[in-house]
């Protein structure tokens, strides 16, 4: 199966490191398409095929991945509407915002099974939460494309109104998350540890609490019931975390992305 990503900027990179790191794919089946001549020696580096030109990349692949700013997809897409071959090529669309209806209106009768898709960045370590969302796709289609992003993490099915809810849940929520990770971090210099050391002891204490979850099968709140005891100091933190709001201001920020 020959993947073409077009655009390799942040996500559309980050994806072509996953399926680098990945063993389900071979590397010189990857082609990588950006206007900048330093990408592409980047990612010449890596092994894979590399071309400035998108038309070049999409006539040679099975898969045609599209990571580009939402604004510059239509202009994409428009560019190598020629080239793709609606009857042997899927697209995936990796763009927020970007609606099916706009895309096969751009594309037409040259427009392959479609995909819409929103990964977020840990994709480059094989652990991304990714939306997937098949339109007008058969189920061998939506088994192909599934099959590929299973390989860079976990993936959900979803629908194209749920999107939006998926992206600021998974792919600006692993930013929420890090910033945890700093405000934790900083928590544990103001307790007297050394910065790189309180940053690897809150990395290892969140890996360890999603480690438990998945084992367990814990709702994240019974969980918390086994650590705090009466009068404890785990309770007490977490009052005071309340206190100020980290549940509301958890809510109010994933809803803010919507």
């Amino acid at each position: 199966m020959k993947i073409a990503m077009i655009g390799a900027g942040a996500m559309g990179g980050s994806t072509v490191e996953g399926l680098v790191k990945s063993e389900a794919f071979k590397n010189e089946d990857i082609t990588v398409s950006d206007p900048s001549e330093t990408v592409v020696r980047k990612f010449a580096q890596l092994g894979v095929s590399v071309t400035t030109d998108n038309s070049v990349a999409a006539a040679a692949a099975d898969v045609v991945m599209v990571c580009v700013k939402p604004w510059l997809v239509e202009m994409v897409l428009t560019g190598i509407k020629e080239t793709l071959n609606p009857q042997k090529q899927v697209l995936v669309v990796i763009a927020a915002g970007v609606k099916s209806e706009s895309i096969r209106e751009w594309l037409g009768e040259q427009c392959p099974p479609l995909f819409l898709c929103i990964p977020n960045i840990a994709i480059a370590q094989l652990a991304s939460m990714t939306f997937l969302v098949p339109v007008a796709a058969e189920p061998q289609h939506t088994q192909q494309v599934k099959g590929i992003f299973e390989e860079l993490g976990s993936v959900i099915l979803t629908d194209e109104k749920h999107l939006a809810a998926g992206t600021t849940l998974a792919s600006c929520g692993i930013a929420y998350a890090m910033r945890y990770i700093r405000a934790a971090s900083e928590g544990g210099v103001e307790l007297g540890f050394k910065a790189d050391d309180a940053k690897r002891i809150v990395m290892q204490t969140v890996e360890g609490a999603v480690k438990l979850l998945e084992a367990s099968g814990l709702h994240p709140e019974a969980a918390i019931d086994l650590v705090t005891t009466p009068g404890g100091v785990t309770i007490k933190g977490l009052n005071e975390m309340e206190h100020a709001g980290f549940t509301s201001a958890v809510i109010r920020g994933l809803k803010a992305g919507m």
